[in-house]
């Protein structure tokens, strides 16, 4: 079965198309707030003994799966280990030689996609050469991680968009106008930059539970 391909040119235009919905902007409307405002505690009922050990539950304001559900999706998403990634020889190698990896890979959320994509970065370098995908090392731009994590086998294409809408979400935050090409190859940018906008988009997205 043949696997689509896609650059990193048309990550970035989908991931902006995809952000600039209104589908989307209602996704990230109030990403930030985990928990609903909490009702108006009711009227204290009169004392009529000592409380049962059970009678905990009524001094919440929230219910209790609420509370545990917040929790769960404010942790942080934790680092891939599932396998480790191919050495330096296979950064050098085109991304297509990787496609068999995607055989019997589950789906991902888009931060564990994005984790995915930091750990290229690290691994296998940055750069920001101008309209590259990566350089004679192997070293990629932040759009060429995210594509290079999808042919190992991390996250399917509508994942990947959904991970380039939010590494958008984060820019706008940041008050980057731009798409993410332009912001890699922007002059002065750095490794460590790149790495702490996936950092920043993996916990935005995390808190979101996506």
């Amino acid at each position: 079965m043949a696997t689509a391909v896609l650059t990193p040119d048309q990550l970035d235009g989908q991931a902006a198309r995809l952000h600039d919905t209104q589908a989307w902007q209602q996704i990230v409307t109030g990403w930030e707030h985990t928990a609903a405002e909490p009702a108006p505690a009711p009227e204290p009922a009169p004392a009529l003994g000592p409380a049962r050990p059970s009678d905990w539950r009524g001094l919440l304001s929230v219910p209790v799966d609420r509370l545990i559900d917040d929790t769960l999706r404010a942790l942080p998403t934790p680092p891939p280990h599932e396998r480790p990634l191919p050495g330096r020889l296979g950064a050098m190698l085109p991304d297509r030689v990787h496609l068999w990896r995607r055989v019997g890979q589950s789906e991902l959320r888009p931060s564990v996609h994005l984790g995915y994509a930091r750990q290229i970065l690290a691994e296998w370098g940055w750069q920001n050469t101008p309209y590259r995908v990566r350089n004679a090392r192997g070293a990629r731009c932040v759009c060429g991680a995210m594509v290079s994590a999808h042919r190992l086998g991390y996250g399917s294409l509508d994942t990947v968009d959904r991970a380039g809408a939010w590494l958008i979400t984060e820019l706008r935050a940041q008050g980057w106008p731009g798409l993410i090409g332009p912001w890699n190859r922007h002059p002065g940018r750095t490794a460590a930059d790149a790495l702490a906008l996936v950092d920043a988009t993996i916990r935005r997205a995390s808190l979101a539970g996506q």
